[in-house]
């Protein structure tokens, strides 16, 4: 059985380089949400915490929109991976049945290597940004 993936990480570095190109215009959430291939309200969800942290800065109105706060090297992606990702487990771990010894000790090892995965993933996505990623899609469409 599949479950879906959480993909809120995968939107907001789209959106993050999808602004990163756009230089100083802004992009309303129904153009964002094109780019990304998901609903305006999906791109909302994801750009509010953004915009809590400073990455990301929204005018209302017809002329408004999204657009970066920072340049794009300085934000790189582990910043926003902690943001919308937090605590939350990475390996999407499950409560066993407290009364099987099999799964009380599956979960205590599992919590473990499942600190050591996100440490794991946040050293990685710390060493690249907004602006390595732009520098890769220009290279694609040279």
């Amino acid at each position: 059985m599949s479950r879906s993936t959480n993909t809120r990480f995968a939107v907001a570095v789209h959106v993050l380089t999808y602004l990163a190109g756009l230089d100083d215009r802004a992009a309303g959430s129904e153009e964002l949400a094109r780019s990304a291939n998901v609903n305006p309200v999906y791109i909302r969800q994801v750009m509010g915490p953004l915009r809590g942290a400073g990455l990301v800065r929204s005018k209302p109105g017809v002329h408004g929109g999204w657009a970066l706060a920072l340049l794009p090297h300085d934000i790189p992606l582990d910043r926003v991976w902690t943001l919308l990702q937090g605590d939350d487990p990475v390996l999407g771990l499950h409560g066993p049945d407290p009364g099987c010894a099999t799964g009380r000790s599956v979960q205590r090892s599992l919590i473990d290597l499942d600190r050591e995965v996100a440490d794991a993933i946040t050293a990685r996505l710390h060493a690249v940004t907004v602006a390595d990623l732009l520098s890769a899609v220009r290279e694609g469409t040279s």
